[in-house]
């Protein structure tokens, strides 16, 4: 069973950098594909990166493409999310989540989820 926790969400104005990271626990972390999603007030969960076991195939959303950058270090079970060039609409709920080797962009494909961290972009 892995179970993950998300930190680093703040407060940062538009044009700021925040790293957010999914620690792991479970034996078997390096066999899982993490994704990253979002959640803004009144809206649905958003897929926004991906990456899979081994850290050598990533995958992000249009919206997030060249700003942000998803990374993995298996030997310390974390997956970090480096965020730059925040904007405003990038206020949200942060969630990672977890399941076996590849990634999805489908969120039900997740099986293990973090229990979020916000995210707020002042203008």
């Amino acid at each position: 069973q892995v179970q993950l926790v998300e930190s680093g969400g703040g407060l940062v104005q538009a044009g700021g950098s925040l790293r957010l990271s999914c620690a792991a626990s479970g034996p078997t972390f390096s066999r899982y594909a993490v994704g990253w999603f979002r959640q803004a007030p009144g809206a649905e969960r958003e897929f926004i990166a991906a990456i899979n076991w081994s850290g050598g195939s990533t995958h992000y959303a249009d919206s997030v493409k060249g700003r942000f950058t998803i990374s993995r270090d298996n030997a310390k079970a974390t997956v970090y999310l480096q965020m730059n060039s925040l904007k405003p609409e990038d206020t949200a709920v942060y969630y990672c989540a977890a399941r076996l080797t590849i990634w999805t962009t489908n969120q039900r494909s997740y099986d293990h989820w973090g229990q979020g961290t916000q995210v707020t972009v002042s203008s």
